[in-house]
């Protein structure tokens, strides 16, 4: 559908939840600064409030939040080029997010997977918030009029529900207000597996360290864990097919490829016929030099917490320039006495 009324606008957010890893760069924060580089214009969020839909310790959320905003930072988001928020602070991603939760309807939120699998067995027990959190998702979207999200596979679901919400808006009262928001899903790394397992996505909650490269890693850190990467005895095949079955050796040539700014099929008709022992030095190198630079602006960053929350405050003011104005008209669509 093509909607010219509406400015070409990426959002996209990640919960603070502490322990960024290379997954969460390669699938997302490196695609936010490529976005940010091209002809849109660019808001990426710290989704506080989305994190409480589980209980936070308060000392850890902000933290956390810090640290997160320290990371895109770092990774090369910038402040003069895209507005840097944390949820929280622009008030009209929950007022939609209440509209938004009277437009949707039970059965579309019941059919949500990640709801089913965070609540597994204890349905009855967990936050109402949990439940209905696409809903206020679908308003960090939409306050801004966004025209494209960058999103894992594993948030396509959540976006459909976003137009699902959006059209449903728009035909309840005869307007064309709301865009349906377009999905980017790209690059060779959405889905970066664990160092120890290549079945398994890579997580923060995985009770191996191993398992994952921390963006707050040093570079000796990096280079060991990937030096002690699972991987198979075979040579590294010329093409993609030969990577079929090999699930630690698809996720190294992965995060290669996603590093590097390289397809996968680049990679291989560079390294095939390599063995894992030749490879892995080189994974080293380029990790250590692409990764290590931004843990240590981290670390910089953290150590001045004044400074990230005045770009956060900075960025909430941007915001509300935009979000106050859609939030209004919205009121007058509805009714609202203003």
């Amino acid at each position: 559908m093509s909607q010219p009324q509406f400015t070409p606008r990426v959002f996209s957010g990640i919960q603070p939840s502490g322990g960024l890893t290379l997954g969460n760069y390669l699938g997302a924060i490196k695609r936010f600064v490529q976005m940010q580089d091209a002809d849109f214009e660019t808001i990426y969020c710290m989704v506080d409030l989305h994190a409480v839909t589980v209980w936070q310790d308060p000392t850890d959320l902000l933290r956390n939040t810090r640290e997160l905003a320290a990371g895109f930072i770092a990774s090369g988001i910038s402040p003069d080029k895209s507005i840097l928020i944390n949820q929280s602070q622009v008030p009209e991603h929950a007022q939609l997010g209440w509209v938004f939760s009277c437009v949707a309807r039970m059965g579309w939120m019941q059919r949500m997977t990640q709801f089913k699998d965070k609540a597994g067995k204890n349905a009855q027990n967990v936050s109402l918030g949990l439940f209905g959190y696409p809903a206020l998702m679908a308003a960090d979207i939409l306050i801004y009029h966004a025209t494209h999200v960058p999103v894992g596979e594993d948030q396509k679901q959540h976006l459909e529900l976003t137009r699902d919400i959006a059209a449903k808006f728009n035909h309840d009262y005869g307007v064309d207000f709301f865009p349906l928001t377009e999905p980017v899903i790209e690059g060779a790394a959405t889905r970066v597996m664990s160092l120890r397992d290549g079945s398994k996505k890579m997580s923060k909650s995985d009770p191996s360290d191993a398992s994952r490269i921390n963006m707050t890693d040093d570079a000796d850190a990096i280079a060991k864990k990937i030096r002690k990467a699972k991987t198979d005895p075979d040579a590294l095949p010329s093409e993609v097919a030969g990577l079929e079955g090999r699930p630690e050796a698809r996720n190294l040539v992965n995060i290669y490829a996603g590093l590097n700014d390289q397809s996968v099929e680049q990679v291989l008709a560079e390294v095939g016929g390599l063995q894992f022992g030749a490879f892995k030095p080189m994974l080293a190198d380029l990790a250590v030099a692409k990764l290590s630079p931004i843990s240590a602006e981290m670390a910089r960053l953290m150590n001045d917490p004044a400074e990230i929350d005045r770009i956060l405050a900075k960025g909430a003011g941007q915001a509300r320039e935009i979000t106050a104005p859609i939030l209004q008209k919205t009121y007058d669509i509805m009714g609202m006495v203003r």
